[in-house]
Formats: structure tokens, sequence, C-alpha cells
């Protein structure tokens, strides 16, 4: 006789936040080993993304493009900083704050930890061909949109 023993009620498998939340679990659990194999963080990672997409930021800039939040952001480039992947300086503009800026070995890094993500998306998503992925990246980055603003 099959078991239904682990398996959800068919009312929360029918729900898409429910089949989100669940995922989103094993995804954060996949990206966090991702990034601890690599000796990072997710935080890591975001930042030294928006820099080599955007170029030179303020730490606030850098908070909001990322979601993390100012005292997370401080926290996170002291380490990036100690690292030597970012460096901080005075911005000319507005001396009361630093302009951060991606080293070349913090674009090394970037890349690793790139190189790495995309096995862990590979290992995340096994199960949707290329174009399912794309069709749920785009339907999830509506969402997100919408509530955002």
């Amino acid at each position: 006789m099959a078991t239904d023993e682990g398996r959800a009620p068919t009312q929360l498998l029918a729900m898409p936040s429910w089949l989100l939340t669940q995922s989103a679990m094993h995804a954060h659990r996949i990206i966090s080993e991702t990034f601890a194999a690599g000796n990072a963080r997710g935080y890591h990672y975001r930042l030294l993304a928006t820099l080599a997409e955007y170029g030179p930021a303020s730490q606030a800039s850098l908070g909001r493009r990322t979601g993390i939040d100012r005292s997370d952001v401080v926290a996170a480039l002291n380490e990036l900083a100690d690292l030597g992947y970012v460096v901080r300086s005075p911005d000319p503009a507005d001396r009361r704050r630093n302009v951060i800026t991606l080293t070349p070995e913090g674009e090394q890094q970037r890349q690793r930890l790139e190189t790495l993500i995309r096995a862990a998306q590979d290992e995340l998503f096994a199960p949707l061909s290329p174009s399912e992925r794309d069709e749920l990246t785009t339907l999830l980055a509506k969402v997100l949109s919408h509530h955002q603003g």
C-alpha cells in the first residue's frame, strides 16, 4: 500500500505562494552551501555583482540596489575590503561619504562566484528545461516587480 506520509495536502500543492516558499527554502540552502564553498556569502556576491554592473557607488546606493540593510552593507564591505576585493575612497562630490570601487581581485572573485552560482542554479532547476527556466524567471521577475512598485 502506498503511503502519503510526508506528502503535503493537495490544497497546499495548488497554492503558488506555498510552492514558492518551499522552493525558496531549498534555493537558500543550495545557494548558501555554494557560497560557503567559495569562501563567500550572498551579500558579497550581490555587492560585487552590483559594482561590476554599475561601477563605483556609495554605500547607500549599494544598499538600495542590492536590498541589503545599511548596517549589513557596511559589515559586508568591511569583509570585502579586508580581502582586497573593494576599496573605499572619499567621494569628491561629498567628502562625508565613501565611494566603493571594485578591484581586479574583486572582479576575479565575482567571476569565481558566478561560476559556482551557475552550477547551483543547474542543481536547483534540474527538472526544468531551459525554456521553462526562462519562463519561470520572467514570471518571478514580474511578481517581484509588482510588489516592489
